[in-house]
């Protein structure tokens, strides 16, 4: 089913994130397994990057694994790998076909061999691509990201690279994996649950927040849309006051 909503193009967001969140309960629903879930959600991996592209989104972060992840059961972290390179290796033609360049953040080192050989490997082939940022979140934690960021930090500190009193906002957000793309407006969670699950704590401090009981594996396009024509009814004040907002334009 289309959207019917109509989108301000003066408006579209520059950086959207989405944790793709309910393939496992979806599978459930099914009366299957919960590998069948995560591979029914690549169909919306596919249909919500090509929705982001003809929108003229610019980045679009995608939050594929977590560390926590690593917890669940080795069988469905296994088939996780697994698909994670089948899709890499299916898809890498047509990011580039789409001019579309693949990143990846998190802490990748601790990947399955081929499955990080093969994620370096399509992230060097699209690398002058520049119609759109895909970003997959892979063994990603914000707090990860933040005790790296802070470890870093303290070395170049005791480097003489920077002062203590030089420490701000900025200094910090270099030192991030997003350190080159804005921060996201819009942050995107589906299956109904109402939390941040530990990304991207730094970055979405003033994105807006958008949930919706869709499991992933039923969103698509359409439903990116629609959480797109919500974003643009909100009105993003940054700590101002809605007169502030409308006196300065």
């Amino acid at each position: 089913m289309s959207s019917n909503k109509v989108l301000n193009p003066d408006n579209i967001p520059e950086h959207i994130a989405i944790i793709m969140d309910g393939n496992g309960r979806w599978a459930q629903q099914q009366g299957k397994n919960r590998v069948f879930g995560h591979k029914s959600g690549v169909s919306s991996v596919k249909s919500v990057v090509e929705g982001a592209v003809e929108i003229g989104v610019k980045n679009l972060t995608l939050y594929a694994f977590s560390s926590e992840n690593w917890n669940r059961p080795k069988l469905e972290i296994n088939a996780l790998m697994q698909l994670l390179v089948n899709s890499i290796n299916n898809e890498t033609k047509t990011l580039n076909k789409n001019n579309i360049r693949l990143m990846a953040i998190g802490e990748l080192s601790i990947l399955p061999k081929n499955c990080y050989n093969t994620l370096t490997k399509a992230i060097k082939k699209t690398e002058n691509n520049n119609r759109m940022n895909l970003i997959l979140a892979i063994s990603y934690s914000s707090r990860w990201e933040l005790s790296s960021a802070i470890k870093k930090m303290i070395k170049d500190a005791m480097d003489k690279k920077f002062n203590i009193d030089d420490i701000n906002e900025d200094l910090i957000q270099g030192y991030l994996t997003t350190a080159d793309l804005p921060n996201p407006e819009l942050l995107i969670r589906t299956s109904g649950e109402m939390r941040i699950s530990n990304f991207l704590l730094w970055q979405i401090a003033y994105s807006e927040l958008y949930f919706t009981k869709k499991n992933w594996p039923d969103f698509k396009k359409e439903d990116l849309i629609d959480a797109i024509a919500d974003y643009q009814q909100r009105e993003r004040r940054f700590g101002k006051t809605s007169e502030q907002i409308v006196n300065n334009g």
